[in-house]
């Protein structure tokens, strides 16, 4: 039973997984924003959003690399491949999860602590190079995303 909709499982969550980094990415944070006239609220929403996917993604990306796994032993050479996209995927989310955004909160925290925005701090050069760091990780694993995306409803056929 497993074994017939394990594939439809992992093309489910793939969809759902880059449709939700998609959303939040380049929808909801952009919308916060041009939304709020505070950046410093903005920003500190946006910060757990992005707490929250990198979270969401380290669990995403090793269940669908168990199921890339299960799929390589039953034969399917194309999850070879899969595989070091996942992998690449949950090396940008442990990156964001445990190094970048837990750094950058702590910047963020303690210009709060002297009463000022972290670009009025003298850690404001660190945190906008942070930040870079972070949206590139971002959209390096949302492009893996799209690609494995993409390989997976052509493994669909």
């Amino acid at each position: 039973m497993f074994q017939k909709y394990s594939q439809r499982i992992f093309n489910l969550l793939s969809g759902l997984w880059v449709g939700c980094l998609l959303t939040i990415g380049f929808l909801v944070v952009p919308t916060l924003f041009s939304s709020l006239g505070d950046r410093q609220v903005a920003g500190m929403v946006a910060a757990n959003l992005f707490k929250s996917t990198a979270y969401i993604s380290v669990l995403t990306s090793i269940v669908l690399m168990v199921l890339a796994n299960y799929f390589v032993r039953l034969g399917k050479s194309q999850y070879r491949l899969d595989r070091w996209i996942l992998l690449g995927m949950l090396a940008c989310a442990i990156g964001a999860a445990f190094i970048i955004i837990p750094w950058m909160n702590s910047l963020r925290d303690q210009a709060l602590y002297l009463g000022l925005s972290v670009r009025e701090s003298t850690h404001a050069v660190l945190f906008s190079r942070l930040h870079g760091v972070s949206s590139a990780i971002y959209m390096l694993q949302t492009l893996l995303g799209i690609v494995l995306v993409w390989r997976a409803t052509k493994n669909a056929d």
